[in-house]
């Protein structure tokens, strides 16, 4: 790790000696959250047009990447590419559409990596048969959106899993020598910031390798933006999040991927904060927040780790 913390341009950078960029794809799943099986409300932050370049897209699969592709080629000059499987639940299928659907990838030599965004309750054994054997040509890595460790703000998200479904999917997968990442929200209702160091000391000692972090926002057309409009949520501020963001960091493996250190959205469906959409000038202040304490991703980690042995 140079710098404060692991990042995942690093990570690429030392893996394949060059600039490699993730093309963001919608295969057309749902969520077992919205399709009724759990729930019909989804999760109280869920609006994929917040986020996602193809979200209602008639685009197939081979079009999304051909577009994606021809715009980092021309904005960045990259030639190596991960189709990253984004919107709703990606293991949300039988295994034979999933096989299908990833086995796309397979046109495109340009594509080294596959990773797959999925929750943790929609994974099993015969689900990583299939995802395992992706390994042989590509870098493979499940992320779990885990969001907290606390079971009562899980139920208070609408989440409908637990932590330990999150555990056990987590362990399951990195039997397989799948490399696992967590997505983790700061800044959840109600929770303070002893109970998100709590998650942050907890899945350092699981066997991921990456963390992707958010930070509490409102999307429009969510029941969020109802909480919030009704005076029921407070967000965090800039500062709030520079300070906590370093400090759940300090407490990671060193060698924990950050593979997001901020959250963003598509102005039009962003309702609050707004700051998050600057990002570089939040990560800069990520930087500058390691600086003055002379800390880094991990220092908390090693010293906990010190004192075990």
């Amino acid at each position: 790790m140079s710098g404060y913390y692991y990042s995942f341009n690093q990570y690429l950078r030392e893996k394949f000696g060059e600039r490699v960029h993730r093309i963001s794809l919608n295969a057309g799943f749902t969520c077992p959250n919205r399709n009724g099986k759990l729930s019909r409300e989804g999760c109280i932050f869920c609006n994929e047009d917040g986020f996602s370049h193809f979200a209602g897209s008639s685009a197939s699969l081979e079009e999304q990447i051909e577009a994606s592709m021809a715009f980092y080629r021309n904005r960045f000059k990259t030639e190596k590419f991960i189709a990253y499987f984004q919107n709703a639940t990606n293991t949300y299928e039988r295994a034979d559409r999933l096989k299908k659907t990833y086995d796309v990838i397979k046109k495109f030599p340009e594509i080294i990596g596959l990773f797959i965004s999925t929750r943790p309750d929609c994974i099993n054994q015969e689900k990583l048969d299939l995802i395992e054997k992706y390994q042989d040509k590509y870098e493979v890595w499940l992320e779990y959106g885990l969001q907290s460790i606390h079971d009562r703000t899980l139920a208070k998200i609408n989440r409908m899993h637990n932590f330990s479904q999150t555990v056990k999917a987590i362990e399951d997968t990195s039997k397989r020598k799948i490399k696992v990442a967590v997505h983790v929200i700061l800044g959840l209702p109600d929770e303070t910031q002893e109970d998100m160091l709590n998650t942050a000391k907890s899945i350092a000692k699981l066997p991921i390798g990456g963390v992707k972090l958010h930070v509490l926002h409102v999307l429009r057309d969510t029941k969020l933006e109802k909480l919030y409009n009704d005076g029921k949520i407070k967000l965090l501020d800039k500062d709030e999040y520079v300070s906590l963001a370093c400090n759940f960091l300090e407490y990671l493996n060193p060698k924990c991927v950050i593979l997001r250190l901020i959250s963003d959205a598509k102005d039009e469906v962003l309702i609050a904060p707004k700051w998050i959409n600057c990002k570089h000038k939040v990560i800069g202040n990520i930087e500058n927040e390691f600086k003055k304490r002379n800390t880094r991703q991990g220092i908390k980690y090693a010293k906990e780790s010190l004192c075990i042995r």
